[in-house]
């Protein structure tokens, strides 16, 4: 964090966002107390409070009292929803979780990307298609573009050992995040994937998220038959 006079509590909240972006401080680790904040970056302790309150709301930091302030450790910003982490998801139901990488590719993104992130040329990310499992059984497909610009980690990483959702929600807090909710008739290639009938009613969340302006990813997962989505605050 750099030294700076007169700065907004949004200043300041950036600041310490940037900082847990870059990795200076991880999920769990304990956030220096709010006064050597205000020293460091010259500003007053009420600048600093009113940072960590927003970041608290976003559900980037967590705070407690006497406890301090401490990075999520599955860092979520609140929107409509929380992004679940659908290994988590899984296992809290009592289901024994498996995940298979179909397939990953670098590839230009199609315009139907292009235009969930609101850009204006076409640039090079990384596809994931997943499926993750529920006692052997298909749970949810998602198809995902990852902007390699904001996550360039994820070009390397191995994403057969954790999925990219599980990854994303643990390494990438996002600023910013639309979401869409519908259902979709199953064709036969969705059919198969999860295991159901042509024709069969699913349950589709498509969300984009960003860090500022700058996209993270955009993901449409695709619930077999049966899917509840269960939200709490």
């Amino acid at each position: 964090m750099n030294n700076t006079s007169r700065l907004s509590w949004k200043a300041v909240r950036d600041e310490i966002h940037d900082a847990i972006l870059s990795g200076r401080y991880g999920p769990g680790d304990r956030l220096p107390r709010d006064a050597d904040i205000a020293q460091e970056m010259s500003c007053a302790r009420s600048t600093v409070q009113r940072a960590m309150q927003d970041l608290s709301d976003s559900g980037i930091v967590e705070r407690r009292r006497k406890g301090g302030t401490r990075v999520r450790a599955e860092p979520v910003t609140r929107t409509t929803l929380d992004i679940p982490i659908t290994r988590r998801e899984i296992e809290q139901k009592g289901g024994r979780y498996t995940h298979q990488l179909i397939r990953r590719t670098e590839q230009t993104a199609p315009r139907r990307v292009q235009a969930a992130f609101e850009l204006t040329e076409p640039r090079l990310m990384l596809r994931v298609e997943a499926l993750h499992l529920s006692d052997a059984r298909p749970y949810i497909f998602e198809d995902r573009w990852i902007d390699l610009g904001t996550v360039p980690e994820m070009r390397d990483m191995d994403l057969t050992t954790q999925s990219a959702n599980e990854w994303l929600v643990l390494n990438k807090p996002y600023s910013r995040c639309d979401l869409r909710l519908y259902a979709q008739s199953a064709d036969a290639q969705l059919a198969e994937l999860l295991d159901t009938t042509v024709g069969a009613a699913l349950f589709v969340i498509e969300r984009a998220t960003w860090i500022d302006s700058a996209p993270i990813t955009t993901v449409k997962s695709i619930a077999a038959p049966g899917y509840q989505l269960l939200t709490g605050t």
